[in-house]
């Protein structure tokens, strides 16, 4: 399916600290029904990410960057009933090539933990980056849920169990794989989260963001303000065995000339158990996307979109559930997977986008069946910086189990 050279987990030369890693996953997907009532079959090479993490003085200076390759892995998108995002509709966009490159200084205070970071990554809003849980298929919300590949510029305070982000960022969303994005529209978003960890392993999250026309480069679309509140707990039951739950509901709401055009909801769980290299998964998804005008590809829509576009508005009830089994082989890992999703879909508006004409069904089934391969470093967890990261030795090699051995 994929293979890539093991990288070492850490390099030490002074007081630089070098990690470089690798992560891809080949896999199969079958979709049963498609657009037009058709069965579709399609093999990927998805996720595909080479990863560096540089650390100086003690930690005083940290660089993270992330090359996605996915515009050349996946230029067509990925099969995902339910997904909808940057022109792609029931499939997973590709992400840009600079998925990341952020660099977080972190001054020496005696009281409190300080980080100010600043780059291309992720605002500080929502949850963590479903490349990092423990499921292959994004959920429908992804979108609805982080904020990814702007220009950030953030601040992060941490004191005890509580942490505390603002960030400013461009509002427009990529337009493509090779869309580095530009500096006329920094400044005109921003968003705050604020995390409590009350107990180990415990981990609540509540932020708010508004993002100035994501669709529109030019800054004349809809506007968003987006909510997102989060539970998540990850324990280990014994020395070989890891348990994680996990919660959040989001709402997005957009907006024309400051009223209000549509919302657009999501409640999600998911939960695991990974008793030695076994990992077993199942996720609900509830989420509601708006239904636009297609192009001759039924997979995409318009871009950019405005109010005019949107025929309807779709709710999507999904059940997912995965089994895989992981080998380790020095600082790499191979675990072969089976992921099955069902999607049941409602027409929540009485619009003219009518699902049984358009798929054939209300209902959908999708099976798919590959490897996850990874060498090297990984992301203990990816969306967050600096002092927003749970207090932890360092030793980011030694990866959660929502994704690690996966």
């Amino acid at each position: 399916m994929a293979a890539f050279t093991a990288f070492p987990a850490a390099a030490q030369t002074g007081p630089v600290h070098l990690r470089v890693g690798a992560h891809a996953i080949g896999m199969m997907s079958r979709i049963d029904p498609g657009i037009g009532d058709r069965i579709e079959t399609e093999p990927y090479l998805t996720q595909s990410m080479l990863l560096g993490h540089v650390s100086l003085a003690g930690g005083t200076f940290e660089l993270a960057a992330t090359l996605d390759l996915e515009g050349l892995t996946l230029p067509d998108g990925e099969l995902a009933p339910g997904n909808a995002g940057e022109g792609y509709v029931d499939k997973r966009h590709p992400h840009t090539y600079m998925h990341e490159l952020m660099a977080t200084v972190s001054p020496r205070l005696s009281a409190v933990d300080l980080t100010i970071s600043a780059g291309r990554g992720f605002a500080p809003f929502g949850t963590d980056d479903p490349m990092v849980r423990p499921f292959v298929r994004y959920p429908a919300n992804h979108h609805w849920s982080q904020i990814l590949e702007r220009w950030v510029l953030m601040a992060a305070l941490r004191r005890g169990p509580l942490s505390i982000e603002a960030g400013l960022f461009n509002g427009n969303e990529p337009q493509g794989p090779d869309d580095v994005g530009g500096f006329d529209r920094f400044g005109d978003s921003w968003s705050a989260r604020g995390t409590l960890r009350p107990a180990a392993g415990l981990e609540l999250q509540g932020s708010y963001a508004y993002i100035e026309s994501p669709e529109f480069r030019s800054g004349f679309g809809l506007d968003q303000r987006k909510w997102s509140a989060s539970a998540r707990l990850e324990r280990a039951l014994s020395p070989a065995s890891t348990a994680y739950l996990f919660l959040e509901m989001a709402e997005t709401h957009e907006y024309a000339d400051g009223r209000e055009a549509f919302i657009f909801t999501s409640v999600l769980g998911e939960a695991a158990w990974r008793p030695g290299p076994w990992t077993s998964a199942l996720r609900f998804e509830r989420t509601t996307r708006p239904e636009e005008e297609r192009l001759l590809d039924p997979y995409r829509s318009p871009r950019p979109h405005s109010d005019e576009t949107i025929i309807g508005a779709t709710r999507w009830n999904t059940v997912t559930a995965q089994v895989a089994r992981s080998f380790s082989m020095g600082g790499s890992s191979v675990a072969p997977f089976i992921e099955f999703s069902h999607n049941a879909i409602e027409e929540v508006t009485g619009a003219i986008f009518d699902p049984v004409a358009f798929y054939g069904s209300t209902s959908i089934w999708s099976v798919s069946l590959g490897i996850r391969i990874r060498a090297g470093m990984q992301h203990r967890r990816m969306g967050r910086y600096g002092a927003a990261l749970p207090a932890a030795p360092h030793d980011d090699d030694d990866m959660h189990m929502t994704n690690r051995d996966q």
